[in-house]
């Protein structure tokens, strides 16, 4: 991905800034997704057709994960180490996420939707990312 394109996706040319509105929407919605599954873990989980405790456990990683990545985003200039770390993590939930739904997992249609959906977009938010760092480490920080 260019920089011009990441620039019109992050709304800004600045390096810094554009990783940190990245890691920043990741903490959004990785922790709105990750209330949802504590506060819905019932009706969430009967909908997509999974337990509620998985929900319940999934949910307070993801909020404690959402606070983490919300943490990293407010720093004026985000460690390079630590936003591989993020980015390394998000793969292996998109690939994990992938995996569950041929090994162990039985979800209704709309479950099995909503995982391949939220592993792509958590697959999205890491290549975004680590473009990103690849961009601001061009621009000699």
């Amino acid at each position: 991905m260019s920089a011009t394109q990441l620039a019109v996706l992050a709304r800004t040319s600045d390096p810094h800034t554009m990783l940190r509105r990245f890691l920043a929407l990741d903490a959004a919605v990785t922790g709105v997704n990750g209330l949802v599954y504590l506060l819905g873990s019932g009706p969430v989980g009967r909908f997509l057709g999974v337990d509620s405790g998985l929900l319940l456990g999934l949910g307070a990683f993801l909020v404690a994960y959402g606070v983490v990545v919300g943490v990293l985003a407010s720093r004026g200039r985000p460690r390079a180490l630590a936003v591989r770390a993020v980015v390394e993590a998000n793969l292996l939930w998109a690939a994990v996420s992938c995996a569950a739904l041929g090994l162990w997992l039985s979800p209704s249609t709309a479950g099995a939707v909503w995982t391949v959906l939220q592993a792509i977009t958590v697959a999205g938010f890491a290549l975004l990312q680590y473009a990103a760092l690849k961009n601001r480490q061009g621009s000699s920080e």
